[in-house]
């Protein structure tokens, strides 16, 4: 943080106090219900004018909802948002050179949940604490304790402070575009790995739908399949960072996830993105996905959904060795290279501020939401009843699955990015007939403790 910055956080340089910020804002009130016009916190306004703030994230439903109201918030600032969005993997490579550079490029990004450990590690993003802590740049009221504890835990620093807010705490479900067809095959939804392959030959080419459907972050998709079988990314994160993918129930797993994509899936599968895969799902090209809800609501909530009538959620099945969906959450934090850090930072007490995550709740429908008030209100509850059925209980139930034995531990050490990558190769592999599972994983393995031991970690190898 810079001098300046340090100054305005503590409140020493301040130009508004808070009683003249109180009192502003009851003004506001009488006029506003008096149906006058009113130069809405003018001074404030001013701080920012001539302002645009650079932010930047991967893509998701949250920014499509969240974009629509940028106005308002430029309107009540008075500065100007320039927030690009890219494909998951194009966002990562990007920020991650522009933060180890400690580059000035960008204001405001989303902190990945697989780069959290090393963005904030090497103390690339801000310690937001002392912008929490102090009156003048964050209302009490605003309540970062208010944010769930698990969606949190990656977006903390060793010293327990906040580097950044989470806007997403996702959770893995399986759904069903179209359900009616299963229950016509005489199916039900499917609880374990056999079945949901019992499922999909029952419907595979049913009204000429696939039965299956998926994008190509398969270090995301996959895991749970490899650990239902049994398997594992590493011997025991975060402290033994050895691979554990050269076994045969490793083998297995990639290969049973394999024939989901190839046997099952559409035309094209292999190169789907997030929302390739969940379009092929509202329109009735593909029927069943097991991806965090986010992709999932759209189903039943979108108007151009061709299945809002027919679409059915659950937990995801489990394989011999458990049921591990997984879970994960990402957040807004500061480049340390900012120039527009106290800009950046009304940018995320607005955009998860308690009025703002409300809204996208009750207006939209947004299903991953990171604050415990309002998780735990009607109102979620209510947003989160999709085609007659409670959603919210299974979001709920796959957030306690992932906290209870800390099986998300792998994806958060600094060293997953550099080897998550070999994971998708895998599958990609296996899946396009280049090689068996135990061969294709064999081979990621091999990659990961080369790579693994280049940057300095002890393998038990």
């Amino acid at each position: 943080m810079s001098t300046d910055d340090k100054k305005t956080v503590t409140g020493t340089t301040s130009r508004i106090s808070r009683r003249k910020i109180i009192k502003t804002a009851g003004a506001a009130s009488v006029l506003a219900a008096s149906g006058m016009a009113f130069p809405a916190i003018t001074g404030y306004a001013k701080e920012f004018s001539g302002v645009t703030l650079q932010g930047a994230s991967f893509s998701s439903t949250f920014f499509e909802y969240l974009k629509g109201y940028f106005p308002e918030f430029e309107e009540q600032t008075g500065m100007k948002l320039n927030f690009v969005t890219n494909a998951f993997p194009v966002f990562n490579q990007r920020t991650d050179l522009e933060l180890s550079t400690k580059g000035s490029a960008l204001d405001v990004i989303n902190v990945t949940f697989i780069y959290s450990g090393r963005w904030i590690g090497a103390n690339w993003v801000e310690n937001l604490r002392p912008y929490v802590d102090d009156e003048n740049m964050t209302p009490p009221d605003w309540d970062w304790k208010d944010f769930v504890g698990g969606t949190m835990a990656a977006m903390s620093g060793a010293n327990g402070d906040p580097y950044a807010f989470p806007w997403e705490a996702g959770a893995m479900i399986m759904m069903a575009s179209r359900a009616d067809l299963i229950e016509k095959a005489g199916k039900k939804m499917p609880t374990t790995f056999s079945e949901l392959v019992d499922v999909c030959d029952a419907i595979h080419g049913q009204e000429r739908m696939a039965a299956f459907t998926a994008d190509k972050l398969h270090h995301w998709n996959f895991i749970p399949y490899l650990m239902g079988h049994g398997g594992g990314v590493f011997k025991d994160p975060p402290g033994n960072l050895t691979p554990t993918w050269d076994t045969p129930e490793a083998g297995k797993a990639a290969e049973y996830y394999a024939d989901l994509l190839t046997k099952y899936g559409p035309s094209g599968i292999l190169s789907f993105t997030d929302s390739q895969a969940m379009q092929t799902q509202k329109n009735g090209r593909a029927n069943i996905r097991t991806q965090a809800i986010t992709w999932g609501v759209p189903l039943a909530k979108d108007p151009d959904s061709k299945v809002k009538d027919t679409v059915r959620y659950s937990i995801m099945p489990g394989g011999p060795a458990g049921n591990f969906p997984g879970s994960n959450s990402h957040g807004f934090g500061i480049p340390v290279g900012s120039k527009n850090k106290k800009a950046a930072w009304e940018f995320i007490k607005w955009a998860v501020g308690k009025k703002m995550t409300k809204t996208l709740v009750e207006k939209h429908g947004y299903p991953s939401v990171c604050r415990q008030s309002i998780i735990s209100s009607e109102a979620f509850k209510e947003a989160m009843t999709l085609n007659g059925q409670d959603v919210a209980s299974i979001f709920l139930e796959v957030l306690k699955l992932g906290g209870k034995s800390g099986y998300m531990k792998y994806r958060t050490v600094p060293q997953f990015p550099q080897i998550g990558d070999k994971l998708n190769k895998a599958i990609e592999r296996v899946a396009t007939k280049q090689q068996s599972g135990m061969e294709s994983m064999a081979q990621a393995q091999a990659e990961a403790v080369g790579d693994l031991k280049k940057s300095g970690v002890k393998i038990d190898l």
